[in-house]
């Protein structure tokens, strides 16, 4: 294992209260990504500099591009299609709509396609939150056992397994996908201390290594396939919520952090809490997968 001395810079200083949900968009060479409890969509062009932002109806988990246009977003009330031509949200369908207190928390894209999230209890207590699929019939599938906080899912390079995270439990689970997408053989991938941090969003590599945001662990780190450390990032700032591999190589990562757990005191001795930030590394990750028609 090694120590990545270089640190972090910050790109986007907004000092929010919790970015999250980075991803690259190729289509149009730009990092979307959330403020979810700011309900705040934001874009970052960084061959330009250029920085948009949109005002969504509730708290936002996540906005993951679509095949036909826009986004496909994760709402506390539900998945709806985002436009940002004109910044409406449509409502999609409700996974949970007898779990008010919870929201969608994180998501990503299948290399076939399809669209798996998760959801969690906003009041970060019960054992309400849980990681469902989006099936070609417009159905959520609950596939996990339910949870307090859940983060991700990601998927391995050929799909063929699925991570997922029991945030408060400091446990990444993996998954075989079986073909026809059922979860099978879950097991521990990696148990993270309380005290080293809370495991937050992952993301995988071209090498199928798996990135994990640690979340009062200031720091990120890299684990091998099996489950082996082998890199940590260290980073000025503890919260560190989710990555993005992005740029023409997709060597440039792209970082989302938080300041919601911080004192007003603690916020001013930490200016760059709740920024956008980026470092450069030598293994790409894997281009980006659009959802596919009918959402």
């Amino acid at each position: 294992m090694r120590v990545v001395t270089s640190a972090p810079e910050s790109v986007w200083p907004l000092a929010a209260p919790l970015l999250e949900g980075p991803v690259w968009v190729a289509r149009d060479a730009a990092l979307w990504f959330v403020d979810i409890k700011g309900h705040k969509v934001h874009r970052y062009d960084p061959e330009t500099g250029d920085k948009k932002s949109w005002d969504a109806p509730a708290q936002v988990g996540f906005v993951l591009p679509v095949e036909r246009g826009g986004f496909v977003a994760g709402l506390q009330t539900g998945l709806a299609h985002f436009d940002p031509e004109d910044g409406s949200f449509t409502p999609l369908t409700d996974p949970e709509p007898h779990l008010p207190g919870n929201r969608l928390n994180d998501g990503t894209v299948c290399p076939d396609g399809r669209l798996w999230f998760g959801t969690m209890d906003d009041a970060e207590a019960a054992d309400t939150g849980m990681i469902h699929r989006l099936g070609e019939d417009g159905l959520c599938v609950p596939s996990s056992p339910p949870y307090s906080i859940t983060n991700g899912p990601a998927l391995s390079p050929d799909g063929r397994t699925l991570y997922h995270v029991d945030t408060l439990g400091g446990v990444i689970y993996a998954c075989d996908v079986a073909e026809d997408r059922s979860l099978t053989n879950r097991r521990a991938f990696a148990r993270i201390p309380n005290d080293q941090g809370y495991p937050d969003g992952p993301t995988v590599d071209s090498e199928g290594c798996l990135w994990i945001g640690l979340y009062m662990g200031s720091a990120v780190r890299r684990y091998s396939p099996t489950g082996e450390l082998l890199e940590i990032v260290e980073f000025p700032v503890d919260a560190i919520t989710k990555i993005a591999f992005g740029g023409p190589d997709l060597k440039t990562v792209y970082a989302t952090t938080a300041n919601k757990h911080l004192s007003a005191e603690a916020k001013a001795a930490n200016p760059q809490a709740g920024d956008l930030f980026s470092f450069r590394v030598s293994v790409p990750g894997v281009a980006g997968t659009l959802v596919r028609e009918g959402v």
